[in-house]
C-alpha cells in the first residue's frame, strides 16, 4: 500500500508507540524519515534507530528513549507542512518550540536540520514537524 506521507505515517507511529510505552517502533524507511529520525537521534530525543532490510525499501527500527521514572522524552509531535499545504520559512522566522526547549525539524538544501543547526548555518526551508 502506498503511503502519501511517510513523515506524518513515522510521526503517528511513534504518538502510538509512546502512547503503548513500546521500546521500538518500526517506520517505512526514506530519505526523509531517516534525516527526521538522525535529528532526533542527535537532539537526544531517542536513543537511535537501526535499517531493517525488507526486500523493498526497508524499515527503521526506532529506539524510543524513557527516563529513569518511565517518561517519554518526547511528548508532542506535531506534522506542520503537510501534502496539501506546504509550509516555507526563511532561518530568521523559524519557530522556538517551547521557547527552545523543544526543536523545529527543517528540510533545507543541507540535509534534514534542526532549527538551531538551520539558524547556525543561515538557512531556510519546508518546516517538516515541531518537537516538544
Amino acid at each position: 500500500m502506498a503511503i502519501g506521507d511517510p513523515i506524518a505515517d513515522m510521526l503517528t507511529r511513534m504518538r502510538n508507540a509512546l502512547r503503548n510505552k513500546a521500546k521500538t517502533v518500526m517506520c517505512r524507511n526514506s530519505k526523509v524519515v531517516r534525516g527526521v529520525a538522525s535529528v532526533l537521534r542527535d537532539e537526544g530525543y531517542i536513543d537511535g534507530f537501526d535499517l531493517v532490510e525488507d526486500g523493498r525499501s526497508g524499515m527503521l527500527n526506532i529506539r524510543i528513549k524513557y527516563s529513569n521514572t518511565g517518561e517519554p522524552a518526547l511528548h508532542r509531535l506535531t506534522r506542520e507542512s503537510k501534502p496539501g499545504r506546504r509550509v516555507y520559512r526563511g532561518c530568521d522566522d523559524l519557530p522556538r518550540p517551547l521557547q527552545g526547549l523543544g526543536i523545529a525539524i527543517v528540510s533545507t538544501p543541507k540535509g534534514v536540520l534542526s532549527d538551531r543547526k538551520a539558524r547556525e548555518e543561515r538557512v531556510g526551508g519546508e518546516l517538516l514537524c515541531t518537537i516538544e
